[in-house]
Formats: structure tokens, sequence, C-alpha cells
């Protein structure tokens, strides 16, 4: 170490640093883990937000809610927190009819696509495979052109089909494989709510979404017998209606609502007992855990930053009482109370720099195994691993303003006497 220079090079103190994390290995260890844990669950909380985002946004609310599109449902499904007395509010709303259907498309743009659909868990069975009860859609109208949905093999349902209620159906992946194991389904019988209904179709298999398939469907005409075995007659679950992209989306919600309203009786003053969800509803739900995630991002690493921080101002205090006479010995060569101060505060920036890059390299390979491992997306963010950097630094140089202010005020000939 370069000692009598009137002003410690910055390199040297990094220098520094760096032969005693090789020299004391053990204290070395302890020393960065607080501040290595702390930056790696930064990077893999960060990570997993990050991706988490872009699948909501690129993904999920393509696949599962639609581009200008609305749907309109007895009670919200994609919303955030409800009470109690507000859920059992809910209950007492009235059903969406197929009748209202026809009242709510004529009043939006032309070109409007729509469809309506029931669905529940129906038992299902072949001649292949064990009874099961998985979910069935009875649907009517631009179902499949709204979902953008093709077929892997065979076909969709046909406009005949669905308008004389045909016992057809087309199935998706997961489907096919569960009750028409290493055969070709198409032309074969799926006992549907114990109907034998023929596959007509299998579609493209659209994936997962957080682990949950979404190829364990069966799709039926509206009018077939599944509508009795999905809901009571003439309800559906769901209106699904896209509009045309230069539509007004706000206008064409405010129709649907005032649609609704007027079928429902409602006053003035009372609220909307139906629910309109859209793509920015999906997006605003998600923002509200977002927040949740971001919060819990935050305390996580502070909880071992801080940690850290105590650890590494303790071992600058050891490290200070251990060199007071080499701290004497520099005053006395004529370094000022800055040039110690700066040579502390750079040696514990270096030490918790580290640590902080041990942390990313962790984070990024623990946000890729929980990817690999897991339903949860992730992406690492190029700002995360510089915001890791600059809050190791920053935790170093805070934890070690303390002891480089003590090392700074001792006085050279007391410092020169001690052993």
């Amino acid at each position: 170490m370069p000692l009598g220079c009137e002003i410690v090079p910055f390199i040297d103190a990094v220098r520094l640093a760096l032969a005693q994390l090789r020299v004391q290995k053990l204290k070395s260890f302890f020393t960065l883990l607080g501040v290595t844990i702390g930056v790696m669950f930064l990077i893999a909380v960060v990570s997993i937000v990050e991706g988490m985002s872009s699948y909501m946004e690129h993904d999920f609310v393509g696949k599962l809610v639609g581009v200008n599109t609305v749907t309109l449902r007895t009670r919200p499904e994609i919303g955030g927190d409800v009470s109690e007395s507000q859920w059992r509010e809910m209950q007492r709303w009235p059903r969406i009819l197929i009748s209202d259907v026809e009242p709510v498309i004529s009043a939006l743009p032309a070109g409007t696509m729509w469809s309506a659909e029931g669905y529940d868990n129906v038992p299902m069975s072949s001649q292949w495979s064990r009874p099961q009860s998985l979910q069935a859609s009875a649907v009517e109208g631009d179902y499949f052109k709204i979902r953008e949905m093709n077929v892997a093999s065979g076909r969709l349902l046909s406009v005949q089909e669905m308008a004389l209620g045909s016992t057809v159906v087309v199935i998706g992946e997961e489907i096919a494989e569960r009750f028409f194991p290493r055969l070709n389904p198409l032309g074969r019988s799926l006992k549907v709510g114990g109907l034998p209904y023929q596959v007509v179709g299998v579609a493209e298999s659209q994936g997962s979404i957080f682990g949950f398939s979404l190829d364990r469907f069966v799709i039926a005409p509206y009018k077939s017998p599944l509508r009795h075995h999905v809901n009571r007659p003439n309800v559906i679950d769901a209106v699904k209606i896209k509009v045309p992209g230069d539509a007004d989306m706000i206008e064409v919600q405010e129709s649907i609502r005032q649609t609704m309203r007027g079928r429902h009786g409602l006053r003035p003053s009372q609220p909307d007992n139906f629910a309109i969800e859209t793509s920015e509803s999906a997006l605003s739900f998600w923002t509200s855990i977002k927040s949740k995630l971001v919060l819990a991002g935050v305390v996580l690493p502070a909880i071992g930053l801080v940690v850290g921080a105590i650890v590494i101002m303790n071992i600058m205090l050891v490290a200070v009482a251990e060199r007071t006479r080499e701290i004497g010995i520099r005053k006395a060569l004529g370094a000022r109370r800055r040039d110690i101060m700066s040579q502390f505060l750079v040696e514990a920036a270096t030490l918790s720099t580290v640590g902080a890059a041990i942390g990313i390299a962790i984070g990024i390979f623990l946000s890729q195994l929980i990817a690999a491992v897991s339903p949860l997306p992730a992406t690492i963010a190029p700002w995360s691993i510089v915001a890791g950097v600059i809050v190791g630094a920053g935790v170093g140089i805070v934890a070690g303003i303390y002891p480089a202010s003590r090392a700074s005020k001792l006085d050279p000939i007391l410092a020169l006497r001690s052993d």
C-alpha cells in the first residue's frame, strides 16, 4: 500500500479492499452476505415482475381478453378485492340472457363481431378413457373469429351446425390427448354430459397461462343439448364483443352499459348490476397486483441490505482499530482527514460492490431457474443490474461513513503509540 501520499489513489484503496477479501475469506464472506442477499432478491423480484408485466401486456390480454374486445358478464371475473357484502350483492344480480345480445349489438358500429357463451364443468368420457368432469362451452356467433382460433386438424364448427345445434365439438389439444390417447380424434365420439358428440376439429395449441392449460376445452354449438348442462334456459355466462379497430372503446362501453341498464330497469341513481370487462380492466387488475409485488421487492432486499450495512460498518470499525498505527503514520507524513476518510469509504464501497456483483450473478441464475421450473415468467431488466451496483456501492458508502470519520479524527501521536 503506498503510504505517505497526500491523497491515496482510488485504485490503491480498491486493491487494498480486494486484498482483504482474499486474505480474510471467512470474514469477507459474512461481510458481503447481507448485501449479496439483498441484491439477489432485488434482481430476482424485479425479473419476475418485469417478466409478468411483459406477459400480461403481450400474451395474457391477447389470449384471454383480446384487443378491441369488450366482455359483458353477469359478474366480474377480472377485478380487485371485493368485500364479502359486495360479493353477496353480486350474487343477486340478474343473469345475462341470450335475448340481451341483439339489443346490445344493434347499438354498436357496423362490423362488430359478437359471441355468446355458456360454460361449466361437465362430465365427459370416451371408450378410451375414464370419465372426467372438465369445462365445456356452448357458443353462438363469431366465437372462433374473436378468439382467433384455428384448427390443427379437422375444421371449426360450421354456420349450419351452429344454426341447427348439431352434436359436434371442437376440442383442445389436451382433451384430445386425454380422451383419445395415440388416436386421431376426428370423427370419433366424445360423450359430453352423457350425450355423444362427434369431434370435427382439434384446435391449435393455445399454450398455458401461469401453468394453467388453455388447451383443456370442448366447444359445441349453443343450440346443442350442451346448453342445458351449463346454464338455465336462455341464460349465458358472457357476451364477447369485438369492435372495429377505429371504434371508440369508451363510447362502445357506454353504449353497452346504457342498453343493459335499460333492460335491467335501473334508475339513474342505481349502480350497474352487470360487469363490463376490457383489456384495460385486466391490465388495471395486474397493475394493482404489481404494486404489491414491487413493495415486496423493496422490503425483502431492504432487510438484507440493512443487515449488510450493519455488518460492513462493524467490519470497518475493526479495520480502523487494527490499522490505527498505519493511520498515525499516514497522518504524520501529511495525509489530511479527507484522505483518510476517502480511503476507508472507498474500501467499504468496494467490499459492498463486490457483494452486489455476487448478488447480481446469483439473482440472474435464480430468475432463470424460477422461469425454468415454474409457470412464472422472468425477464432480466438491465436497469435492475445497474440499480444493484448503485445500491451495493451506496450501502458501502453509508455503512463506511462512521468508521471512516472515526479513523480520520484519530490523533496522529496517539495513533503512532498504539500497538
